[in-house]
């Protein structure tokens, strides 16, 4: 049985129609159809219609598909590359957390 669905919140939302959007332009400044992109992404016309919107139950892969379809692959690469906050804490040279010992 499928698990409900977790809810997306507005923030969350609002960067996904942002993505959709870029998305959307890259196609129409190349001047591919959204059959074209669909067919040679392997994914349904409606399922590219939904990324564009910024529908959040599409899946990454698919994200990925029509990013290498659109020659924009290597975008995907900069996702967390440079994860500051992470360093931040790094340095803070934190003692590591006490492992339990089990008990004999």
């Amino acid at each position: 049985m499928p698990t409900k669905p977790q809810p997306v919140f507005a923030s969350e939302r609002g960067r996904l129609e942002q993505l959709g959007q870029r998305l959307r332009a890259a196609r129409l400044r190349r001047r591919f159809s959204a059959e074209t992109v669909a067919q040679r992404a392997g994914i349904s016309r409606m399922t590219l219609h939904r990324m564009e919107k910024g529908d959040p139950a599409v899946t990454l892969g698919n994200y990925l598909k029509v990013l290498g379809v659109l020659r924009l692959e290597g975008d995907i690469d900069r996702i967390a590359r440079d994860d500051e906050l992470g360093r931040k804490l790094q340095d803070l040279e934190l003692p590591a957390p006490r492992s339990r010992k089990a008990a004999p």
